[in-house]
């Protein structure tokens, strides 16, 4: 009977051993510490969660050296470790209470590396709770009386409208998620965010001393809008062709290549020359300088205000010349030939006759050299070998009359005129020189007289 008792007693004590290590505690709990600027109205005992699920408590708050509120959070066994990159946010369980705040853990990869027990995360990784009154005292009180006002505007909108505001609310939970992932990324970047707001603050100024030419360049931009607009057409049709040109083009570049290979002995030839060409280079610019008036009245010519008065008009006037010359017309009941044609028909009628006459061209110029000098010269100026003789007497320039000398008189009596000589040679209006070339016959079938010479010795 005793040892059945002290077995009982044995066992009960064995059984309250055992729900004393349950209740105390197996062993050291996992926990970490978090550094924040604030405890954001923390306390001890506040709940740790993970997507809403209880993992833990809060089990102390101690104020750093540095001011900063060091938080110990305890971690059931089924969270813990920790993995590196685990983010913790204070919230805020209501808007109307005070003690109401908990500590959301945002965990790490899992494949991570894992946090050490009692390790210290910084603030860097941490992120306070914002209160109302907070948010509200960074406006002035101008600005908390038109917030109050909007607040209440609300209040009034939603007013007997409660369910359909509730459903309202619902879509906002995006807006503010998107929201805050914006500005963490804005803040995480915030020298890069500081540099583009000063850059851009610059870009707006210099715009604005040059607002004037902004304003012309939209003008204009709505200038060619409406112009690229209503060539809307020839834009498409350009686009698709712009494919093959890309095309040809890519052959074109590529043939280039080639080309341009080629030419590297030409451009290293040409090099010398090139050096050389400087001090014409240097000549020809006073010379491009004098030819500015030059080119000036060039440019009049070709065009100028009014009609038919410069090239330009000249050239519009082409067709109607090509229609005329080149076209056949009906004239005097028949068809004939254009201009052009009938042209190219009277100079091939013509060629034979100019080629017969060309070998008379020495003589045409001397006789007009004659007939404005007549004579030859000498040493006392000109005089000419022509005379009238009448029988033995002469008529002198002054119209007198006098007797021909006897050492003469046989060659005058033995001249006189002749009629018919007008199938002359090429140059038979000289004398022979005795060299046999005098008259020329171009050929030996060439149709002239070679006995009409000059009368007299």
């Amino acid at each position: 009977m005793n040892a059945g008792r002290i077995a009982a007693a044995g066992a009960l004590a064995a059984a309250v051993v055992l729900v004393a290590v349950l209740l105390i505690g197996g062993g050291p709990s996992y926990e970490v510490k978090l550094r924040t600027q604030n405890a954001s109205q923390l306390v001890k005992g506040n709940l740790v969660q993970v997507s809403g699920a209880r993992v833990g408590k809060v089990s102390q708050i101690e104020l750093t050296e540095n001011g900063q509120a060091e938080i110990t959070i305890t971690v059931n066994d089924d969270y813990a470790p920790l993995r590196e990159g685990t983010t913790a946010v204070i919230r805020q369980a209501s808007l109307s209470g005070v003690a109401n705040r908990y500590v959301d853990l945002q965990q790490g990869e899992m494949s991570a590396k894992e946090i050490p027990t009692k390790s210290v995360l910084p603030s860097e990784t941490t992120e306070s709770a914002v209160d109302l009154d907070q948010l509200f005292n960074t406006f002035d009180p101008k600005t908390r009386r038109a917030a109050r006002a909007v607040i209440k505007g609300f209040g009034d909108a939603t007013q007997d409208n409660t369910a359909e505001a509730n459903e309202a609310t619902r879509y906002f939970n995006p807006v503010l998620s998107s929201t805050t992932r914006l500005f963490r990324e804005l803040d995480r970047n915030d020298d890069e965010l500081q540099r583009f707001i000063v850059k851009s603050a610059e870009l707006v100024t210099d715009v604005d001393a040059k607002r004037e030419d902004v304003a012309g360049i939209v003008d204009n931009f709505g200038t060619v809008s409406t112009a690229l607009a209503s060539q809307d057409t020839s834009l498409a049709e350009a686009i698709r062709r712009l494919p093959g040109f890309l095309r040809k083009s890519n052959t074109t570049f590529v043939n280039l290549r080639g080309t341009l290979d080629d030419l590297d002995p030409l451009v290293e030839a040409s090099k010398p020359v090139v050096r050389d060409l400087r001090p014409l280079l240097a000549d020809l610019r006073p010379f491009a300088q004098n030819a500015q008036p030059t080119f000036r009245d060039l440019a009049r010519t070709i065009q100028r205000p009014g009609a038919g008065n410069d090239l330009v008009e000249l050239l519009r006037a082409q067709p109607a010349v090509a229609r005329a010359t080149t076209q056949k017309v009906r004239a005097n009941g028949e068809t004939r030939d254009s201009t052009f044609a009938e042209l190219a028909r009277s100079l091939d009628d013509a060629a034979p006759k100019m080629a017969f006459f060309r070998p008379y061209a020495p003589d045409l110029t001397g006789w007009f050299d004659d007939f404005s000098t007549s004579g030859i010269y000498d040493a006392n100026g000109a005089f000419s070998r022509a005379g009238l003789a009448l029988s033995a007497f002469t008529f002198t320039p002054a119209g007198g009359l006098v007797p021909v000398p006897p050492a003469l008189r046989d060659d005058v009596l033995a001249a006189g005129a002749e009629l018919g000589r007008n199938n002359r040679c090429p140059g038979s209006s000289e004398r022979d020189t005795g060299e046999g070339t005098i008259p020329f016959k171009p050929t030996p079938d060439f149709n002239c007289d070679e006995t009409i010479v000059p009368v007299g010795p």
